[in-house]
């Protein structure tokens, strides 16, 4: 998968290491406001660390293996990091893992305005429940797959950004304490042809890989079911009330409402039982995979299998 290139680690080529050794950067030195936002904040944490390391952006850069311009973007706000330039500045400063904890508000602020409220409860729920009629959940999204889907949704000005976004998400199903989480997948999901059929390949090999989720096909063959209306999540917690989740084109709608949770379990529930079962949803993803993008995986196979 294209890696986002923010950052350029020096085996890709020998130039890149020249780079690193040649003249100084031409960057803006500007004063931040720690406060105007989560990238200000960043921005000025890196520099005020480094300073603290007794280093310029040109060594510091070297000990990331990445360019001084890069460090001089980041610093400025001028450039939104990813989590490989936050490890490796966690790295090179011994901070710790505070550069990636703060890469998570970072990318959560580039989330449309409407969609930052779900976002963080998703993050804070112990179990997910979700439908999904027409794409891959977010959560189970590979980069490309991810990339292709919000190329299509016409987000040009900050397409890199809600990739990166995206994909740090996930990292909520490999954190300590991870939520139980459960996918039913209209079997469009799997016919629809997103990007191309290698990156739909790739897709479908990611879901059959995955440890964290249960995923569930509903096959064509079940006709009129109980999620006709559309794609909804639900989400649980453990001190506050369940949520239930849905959107459209532009926006998206999160209530507690008791009645309208309580009509969403129910139909979550019929549609678990309409769908075929955790082991025979792997066997279709794996035959649609062969029979469609041509391939199935030699061995492996989580949750799903």
């Amino acid at each position: 998968m294209r890696t986002l290139d923010y950052a350029r680690l020096p085996s890709e080529n020998d130039a890149f290491r020249r780079e690193l050794g040649g003249g100084p950067p031409v960057v803006n030195i500007r004063q931040l406001d720690p406060d105007a936002s989560p990238l200000d904040f960043y921005g000025s944490e890196l520099r005020r660390l480094r300073e603290a390391a007794g280093l310029q952006q040109k060594q510091l850069a070297e000990l990331m293996y990445c360019t001084a311009s890069l460090v001089g973007q980041v610093e400025t706000a001028s450039k939104v990091p990813t989590r490989q330039f936050s490890e490796a500045a966690d790295a090179a400063l011994k901070t710790d893992g505070h550069m990636c904890r703060l890469l998570g508000l970072v990318l959560r602020s580039q989330l449309p305005s409407w969609f930052r409220p779900y976002a963080a409860m998703e993050a804070k729920a112990t179990y997910i429940a979700t439908y999904q009629a027409q794409l891959v959940y977010g959560l189970l999204q590979t980069e490309e797959y991810a990339r292709a889907v919000l190329g299509a949704s016409g987000h040009s000005d900050n397409h890199e950004e809600l990739v990166a976004a995206r994909l740090e998400r996930q990292q909520i199903l490999t954190k300590d304490g991870p939520p139980l989480a459960w996918a039913v997948l209209d079997e469009a999901v799997l016919h629809r042809e997103i990007g191309n059929k290698g990156i739909m390949r790739r897709q479908l090999e990611h879901l059959l890989s995955q440890r964290q989720v249960f995923i569930q096909v509903l096959p064509f063959s079940v006709g009129q079911h109980a999620g006709l209306p559309g794609t909804f999540t639900l989400l649980r917690f453990p001190d506050d009330p369940d949520v239930v989740y849905t959107e459209d084109f532009h926006t998206g709608h999160m209530t507690a409402n008791p009645e309208a949770v309580r009509e969403g379990w129910l139909r979550y529930a019929r549609l678990q039982a309409a769908a075929l079962s955790v082991e025979d949803s792997a066997a279709l993803i794996a035959r649609v995979m062969e029979e469609r993008y041509g391939k199935v995986p030699g061995s492996g196979g989580g949750n799903v299998a």
